[in-house]
């Protein structure tokens, strides 16, 4: 049996993965089968849906880490969202300590927290059923994204919420927030990211990040980021149909 993504992800093991954003099980089949960690599934940004996400979740290679970023803090959202499968949800705007409190409870059953109990993909359509929910609790993965300068003059209190397994920084939202969007290099951005690793280091939380390419990461995994998003499938495809055309046009 293969070890399970939370515990790789608590050990703090190195864990790659990128964006997908686009419906088609195509491309999670080539993105699975590219050496990737886990996958990042984004209805926040992108048009997908419950249904898209499930059918990108059963695309996927058996056993499959996919993460699924909801939209808002949302009750529906979420059961939805675990239900189709999904190994953990990734949840955006994580503003205050109550909004990270609240969202670990949508993602356990009682006692834990509030997620109520159907009968999905996740729990073998019945087949499965009280295996799964004897296991969900202590198997999802939670993860709150800290992308908005608030959440930065939080993040002492929002360290402190149990549940929380992974801090996901969002350095464009971020930069957006303060004013200066995309700008992430910016020494004030640097120094709210700054704060956040500090933090999250003295709680024991894992930290993870998006970056657009390769290069853009590795500084953050040289200081211990371990939970990596790089890039997405659009920008992808994007920059290798560039880089065909630039090779022969040169």
């Amino acid at each position: 049996m293969n070890e399970s993504f939370k515990k790789k992800l608590l050990r703090r093991d190195l864990l790659l993965g990128t964006i997908q954003t686009l419906p088609c099980p195509e491309i999670t089949e080539i993105l699975c089968s590219a050496g990737f960690d886990w996958l990042f599934i984004d209805l926040e940004h992108s048009t997908l849906n419950s249904r898209d996400a499930q059918y990108i979740l059963q695309a996927a290679a058996p056993d499959f880490p996919c993460m699924i970023r909801v939209p808002a803090i949302d009750e529906i959202w979420i059961k939805k969202a675990l239900d189709t499968g999904a190994s953990g949800i990734i949840v955006p705007q994580v503003l205050t300590s109550e909004a990270a409190a609240q969202s670990v409870k949508l993602c356990k059953y009682p006692p834990e927290g509030i997620r109520s109990v159907g009968v999905a993909r996740a729990q073998g359509y019945g087949d499965t059923f009280q295996e799964y929910v004897e296991s969900a609790n202590k198997e999802t993965v939670v993860i709150v994204q800290i992308e908005h300068i608030d959440a930065v003059n939080n993040i002492e209190s929002i360290v402190k919420v149990s549940g929380i397994d992974c801090l996901f920084v969002g350095p464009y939202d971020l930069s957006a927030s303060m004013g200066i969007p995309g700008s992430i290099d910016d020494p004030s951005v640097q120094s709210a990211i700054s704060r956040v690793t500090s933090c999250a280091e003295q709680a024991g939380i894992p930290l993870g990040i998006f970056g657009t390419t390769a290069e853009s990461v590795q500084p953050y995994i040289d200081l211990g980021y371990t939970l990596i998003a790089v890039g997405m499938d659009t920008m992808i495809l994007g920059s290798a149909a560039k880089n065909i055309v630039d090779q022969i046009q040169r």
